[in-house]
């Protein structure tokens, strides 16, 4: 069966965690936008080697625990006080019973804050996705053991196939290999 292919992009294999943190700074000072470093285990500094910003996601969670917090708040003010006033030892139903509702606003608020922090995480993320390209590639089953990987996607606007091995090359890349994703 002739299945087709299309780029997905280039690997190259580093020997330190130093390497790799420097080939990252090269990378990010050519202009790529879609690249990424994969490594057994965290490097300090390297998001800012990279040039990653700050993740909106906080942004999102913090919306959806104001969504959950005004969702607690008028559910119990409009059903207990405007449309079936509940009147508890002579209290009165109006704004001064917001106390009450504390508990409930309190729950929703974490909530809403978790399960847009659970589903904004997938959306950043691109998942689920079940198979990835770099899967293929049998050097790159060592990421998680002992080896340092630097991906450069092939829908970066900056990639091109000739210079974009050219320059791994030069930044000292060992082992670079050429990603292919079925179409």
């Amino acid at each position: 069966m002739n299945t087709l292919k299309r780029v997905h992009g280039y690997i190259a294999e580093f020997e330190t965690a130093r390497d790799v943190y420097h080939a990252a700074e090269k990378v990010r000072d050519a202009g790529f936008k879609d690249w990424d470093v994969h490594s057994p285990f965290p490097i300090h500094g390297l998001d800012g080697a990279m040039g990653l910003k700050k993740s909106s996601l906080s942004w999102y969670v913090f919306i959806g625990g104001a969504t959950g917090t005004l969702a607690a708040f008028l559910l119990q003010f409009v059903t207990q006080v405007l449309i079936y006033p509940t009147f508890v030892q002579d209290k009165p139903a109006n704004l001064g019973t917001l106390p009450a509702f504390f508990p409930v606003m309190f729950e929703l608020t974490v909530l809403f804050s978790a399960f847009t922090a659970l589903f904004g995480s997938m959306i950043l993320n691109r998942l689920p996705r079940w198979n990835h390209p770099l899967f293929a590639s049998e050097q790159f089953e060592r990421f998680s053991d002992d080896a340092f990987f630097l991906c450069i996607e092939a829908r970066d606007p900056q990639f091109s196939k000739d210079e974009t091995l050219k320059m791994l090359k030069n930044i000292g890349g060992k082992s670079i290999e050429l990603i292919e994703d079925d179409i």
